[in-house]
């Protein structure tokens, strides 16, 4: 009985796709990789929710949509902050979720052009990336990634290395 019910099912939905070809063609993702970082955000904020709940010692909640849960985690930021190891988590994985969105909508990633050179190659080519907390050396030859880097300004009006140098 299933047998007939599946093979009629797949009748109508055959004729819906040759009555309406555009829906069916709106409904398809277009960009792929787009779905992709959705179900990676949406695994990332439930895993960092879990996390968070667990680490600060509190009961699990229901699941929910994203917003929901982003809406949770930023009630507790607060006692987040208390914990520092904590603290760097959170922060590194909605670096990671929002440079992933970025990525998938086709944003470029921003940099900021840093005064001095290169300790390695001597190339005045050094770029801080927010996005990723990190300093490094753009020099095709080098790409060294510096640890002991000044700080990467966090600042939104920072100059972009498409801009003006740095005085």
């Amino acid at each position: 009985m299933s047998g007939v019910r599946a093979a009629g099912d797949t009748v109508r939905i055959g004729s819906l796709i040759r009555r309406f070809p555009d829906l069916v063609e709106a409904l398809t993702p277009a960009r792929p990789h787009v779905s992709d970082a959705l179900r990676d955000i949406t695994d990332g904020v439930t895993e960092l929710e879990e996390a968070v709940r667990e680490r600060l010692g509190l009961r699990p909640v229901a699941p929910a949509p994203v917003p929901v849960r982003l809406r949770r985690i930023a009630g507790l930021l607060e006692r987040i902050a208390g914990d520092p190891v904590l603290a760097a988590h959170v922060e590194d994985e909605t670096r990671r979720m929002a440079a992933r969105c970025a990525r998938a909508l086709g944003d470029p990633e921003r940099l900021v052009r840093l005064p001095g050179r290169c300790p390695h190659c001597g190339s005045p080519s050094l770029r801080a990336f927010p996005e990723r907390a990190e300093v490094r050396c753009v020099d095709p030859e080098c790409g060294a990634v510096l640890a002991d880097a000044p700080d990467a300004p966090d600042a939104p009006d920072a100059p972009s290395a498409a801009g003006p140098p740095p005085p």
